[in-house]
């Protein structure tokens, strides 16, 4: 059971939160006729999904979503995407995951896009810690907290009810 005090974003908190990135990209982006939405798989591509749907709501980018594939308990291992690398080369391109733990999971996302030009890389975050391992950083980001490093965040994208807690 979630205690109360647990609860980091409740269901309209993180309604709000996707609202409020899809706008930070659109206008980060609003020169551009496309736009690729890359969500690691799991969390990070169901809130890329939503951030995508907002965003053709309010924009006119054609925007294109596309599924990151990452061990996320072996980073080094192959990383592969939905999409061919001529999909997004020369374009902008969100990476999205839904919480920045230690940023391992970013990085080696980053790492993997590294290898194709793109006009223009971000990332974004429903729920950004403030214990990074590495030195990446969430463009786009919903919430920002410090916890302490024993504290595990749980995003819970449930069909009826989606939240974000303390473990």
């Amino acid at each position: 059971m979630i205690l109360e005090e647990n609860i980091i974003l409740n269901n309209t908190q993180i309604d709000q939160k996707i609202r409020r990135i899809a706008y930070q990209i659109y206008e980060s982006n609003s020169n551009e006729k496309e736009l690729i939405i890359a969500g690691i798989k799991g969390n990070g591509f169901i809130l890329a999904n939503k951030i995508v749907a907002v965003l053709e709501k309010i924009s006119t980018l054609k925007v294109t979503i596309c599924e990151v594939n990452i061990n996320k308990k072996k980073p080094l291992e192959k990383i592969t995407t939905s999409l061919t690398k001529e999909v997004y080369k020369n374009k902008s391109l969100v990476l999205v995951d839904d919480v920045l733990n230690s940023g391992t999971t970013l990085i080696y996302g980053v790492k993997h896009f590294l290898n194709v030009p793109l006009k223009r890389f971000k990332t974004a975050v429903l729920v950004n810690r403030n214990h990074k391992k590495y030195p990446v950083k969430a463009d786009f980001k919903g919430v920002s907290l410090s916890t302490s490093i024993k504290e595990h965040i749980v995003v819970d994208f449930d069909a009826t009810k989606t939240m974000a807690y303390l473990e």
